[in-house]
């Protein structure tokens, strides 16, 4: 939907249209790099968030203050998007491969075999394509899912009552925060997608940007936030919900 050139479609029809023209397992096209993608990024962001978390609380109980969060946030994210944008741009280019015309395709069998590739026919700098959106969009939804996250957590314990150790105060916070992520992160990820997904080279997001508002206005920026949260309201839900069940059995961070 972020790289569609047909407008107003919902993302029901996206689902129909490319179940009728690609076929079911057409869905799960770049599921390798997806994958890929989630055990680089994601896994350094949460990794190092709860790491420096840890050295932040060294014999304390409490949670951090927001202000000595966000800069842990920061760190995080940055970091995660660096290391996590080459799979990030095959796992974009795969998704997107049957919506171009046979000649414009570029067929990546997986996720290694499109970093290969890319390697080889654009050269190894490829592979840091939109870092610069990449790693704005990694700070971003670092702060605004994590952070918010311990911050939604307080305050369901502290105002509502609940068990900070219970699985529904964690469910709660963790949709909160999946809800306030896809908002925030929406704009820097509708730019970065086309930028990973462009044939021309070196195209500036300004230019890109600027485009788009003027052809699609300002509303391009929440282009596919639907399913984005679709995406990423289960995948915060689980992942902060197996966190703090390793927490709990002393397995990973401490707080």
């Amino acid at each position: 939907m972020q790289t569609a050139e047909e407008r107003g479609r919902t993302m029901l029809q996206t689902f129909v249209h490319i179940y009728h023209k690609e076929g079911f397992f057409a869905l799960y096209k770049g599921l390798s790099a997806s994958l890929l993608r989630q055990a680089t990024y994601s896994t350094t962001r949460f990794g190092l968030y709860e790491k420096l978390k840890d050295w932040a609380t060294v014999g304390s109980d409490s949670t951090p203050p927001v202000y000595v969060l966000i800069p842990m946030a920061i760190t995080a994210g940055w970091i995660g998007g660096v290391i996590g944008n080459p799979a990030d741009i095959v796992n974009i280019r795969m998704q997107n491969d049957l919506s171009l015309d046979p000649l414009h395709r570029r067929n990546y069998k997986n996720a290694l075999d499109g970093l290969r590739r890319m390697c080889v026919e654009e050269g190894p700098k490829s592979l840091f394509r939109g870092v610069g959106p990449n790693t704005t969009r990694g700070i971003l939804m670092t702060v605004s899912q994590m952070v918010s996250y311990d911050e939604f957590k307080k305050l369901v314990v502290n105002v509502g009552g609940m068990d900070s150790k219970s699985t529904g105060t964690h469910f709660i916070s963790s949709i909160l925060a999946g809800l306030v992520a896809t908002t925030v992160c929406s704009p820097v990820d509708v730019v970065k997608t086309r930028i990973m997904n462009s044939r021309v080279r070196h195209v500036p997001a300004s230019v890109i940007l600027k485009e788009a508002v003027k052809q699609e206005g300002i509303l391009f920026a929440f282009r596919g936030w639907l399913p984005s949260f679709i995406r990423l309201g289960p995948h915060t839900i689980v992942t902060f919900i197996v966190l703090e069940q390793l927490k709990k059995y002393g397995i990973g961070a401490k707080h």
